[in-house]
């Protein structure tokens, strides 16, 4: 009887804090998250957490690289982690380290590249191939993300368009975990590329008004991202880590997905 009565007590302070009533014994959970799905976890986060009384940790990381922001350097560092969530081609590599676990790469949202520019400068036409060339040729600047876009664009985008001698000297890379779009709004350059999802986070902050979002590059050009979710193999709640993995997929998950610019991917 005593037991019954300490878990009625359990339950009625948990009621009383107007947090669920498992919040007692809640689990604090570390999400480890590439640019392109920050914005979507910032939307997400909070209504995981009113659910389910877990405590969500977010830290950013770029997807690949040896910066000390990239996640595979994070990683290697020991960071905390239960959750990674980035580039999907990446996470087979950490599987291969030893740092995710093989078979729980779960695929959430594609993620295209689009282009942003200052708001008092013209938008520029990128409707077309030759559209895009014109308009990066005609740019006095350009900014690219450290990350799977700007690695795009600096090796392999440019090059097919055959204007890399002429478009890479005013080029920057735009690193140490700042959006492309930021850096547009301050005037550091004059256009920028970067995926949408990464744009639209600063088009709806405090700097949206200093920029046009001109749009996406065209499908003959464009990269086509998956954005996937894996278990970390440090995670110390792997049953919890789970379960936000699962949440990510559900329907109202995916239609915030599609407020900050990715397409989910539904199976």
């Amino acid at each position: 009887m005593r037991q019954i009565g300490w878990l009625g007590r359990m339950l009625a302070l948990a009621l009383v804090a107007g947090t669920p009533a498992g919040a007692a014994w809640a689990a604090d959970l570390f999400v480890m998250s590439s640019g392109a799905f920050t914005g979507a976890y910032h939307l997400l986060a909070p209504e995981f957490e009113k659910r389910t009384g877990h405590k969500l940790h977010y830290t950013y990381g770029t997807s690949m690289g040896s910066a000390p922001e990239a996640m595979p350097s994070r990683l290697k560092r020991g960071e905390p982690a239960d959750v990674l969530i980035l580039v999907g081609s990446q996470l087979e590599p950490l599987m291969q380290q030893g740092y995710a676990v093989p078979g729980s790469k779960t695929d959430l949202a594609i993620s295209r590249i689009g282009v942003v520019t200052r708001a008092d400068l013209p938008k520029p036409d990128i409707g077309s191939v030759g559209a895009v060339r014109t308009a990066l040729l005609a740019a006095p600047s350009i900014g690219y993300s450290a990350s799977a876009s700007g690695t795009y664009y600096a090796s392999e985008m440019v090059q097919r368009l055959g204007i890399a001698e002429q478009v890479l000297p005013k080029s920057k890379r735009i690193g140490g975990g700042e959006r492309v779009a930021s850096a547009v709004a301050r005037g550091d350059v004059a256009l920028g590329l970067q995926q949408v999802s990464e744009i639209t986070e600063v088009l709806q902050g405090p700097d949206g008004a200093k920029l046009t979002y001109v749009g996406p590059l065209p499908e003959d050009l464009q990269q086509i991202i998956e954005i996937s979710a894996g278990l970390a193999t440090a995670s110390r709640e792997p049953a919890v880590a789970r379960e936000f993995i699962a949440f990510l997929r559900s329907p109202d998950a995916q239609a915030k997905l599609k407020q900050v610019g990715l397409d989910p991917i539904v199976k």
